[in-house]
């Protein structure tokens, strides 16, 4: 089973940036797009990939933030958000139930300049953890998206200068942490142990032809489907947001 994952950073600008050739190039079985910034009556005359049932989660504030879910195989349930009346007005979220396991996308939310919003984050990253942990009492779970953090040094390219930034603050690598002890696993860091691979670059100074990035996208899962992983990958060559799709592929 392939599943791709990616924050378009505007649905209707990344479809006039060859969105729908890369869905239908990508052959997965399911795909989730985050920061879609838009309501589904915005993108109603657009001709999806065949094959797929879309599932579509907008934030109540016009043109934000926002997620979408396409499968090909029908889920048993879908929710929306992630029971939190804090967190789900937002549209971050949409978990899909599968007979073998949960699938829940994700788009977290941004500390923001200076950590303006680390508490909301913070609040955040509990509910969330929280939740994956109770899905996961019935069946094994798969969530990902654009975590909004840069788990160790190794996940970009300028540590040093970025330590207390947002998304490589110590409040935000320690919510991190928390999944991976947690037992959830960085499938990506399951199979490449080296650096100077990226998901996300600043528009700003040639960030991207030089690779001078961050890894914030992730596929994360449940240990118990570790011997289940096939293989891991990130998509850097795709254009047409500030972040890259990433891949997962399950036996």
């Amino acid at each position: 089973m392939k599943l791709v994952s990616w924050n378009v950073n505007g649905v209707r600008a990344a479809l006039g940036k060859g969105l729908l050739d890369w869905m239908q190039a990508s052959d997965a079985d399911v795909i989730f797009l985050q920061e879609v910034k838009a309501l589904p009556g915005d993108v109603q005359g657009v001709s999806w990939p065949d094959g797929y049932r879309l599932y579509w989660n907008a934030a109540q504030k016009k043109g934000y933030s926002g997620t979408a879910l396409f499968t090909r195989t029908e889920p048993l349930s879908v929710q929306m958000g992630i029971g939190s009346a804090e967190h789900d007005t937002e549209g971050r979220a949409i978990c899909a139930e599968f007979a073998e396991f949960w699938f829940v996308g994700v788009y977290v939310p941004n500390a923001q300049d200076g950590l303006a919003r680390i508490g909301f984050r913070q609040a955040w990253d509990r509910a969330f953890l929280d939740y994956v942990r109770d899905l996961e009492k019935t069946k094994p779970v798969i969530f990902c998206g654009d975590l909004n953090v840069a788990h160790e040094e190794i996940d970009l390219a300028r540590p040093k200068e970025n330590v207390g930034n947002p998304g490589f603050s110590d409040e935000e690598r320690d919510g991190f942490r928390d999944y991976i002890a947690a037992g959830f696993v960085d499938t990506f860091r399951h199979f490449e142990k080296g650096g100077d691979h990226y998901t996300w670059w600043s528009y700003r100074a040639g960030a991207r032809p030089r690779n001078i990035g961050w890894r914030i996208d992730y596929f994360m899962t449940s240990a118990s489907l570790s011997p289940r992983l096939k293989r891991a990958w990130i998509e850097p060559e795709v254009m047409g947001s500030d972040h890259c799709p990433v891949g997962l592929e399950i036996n």
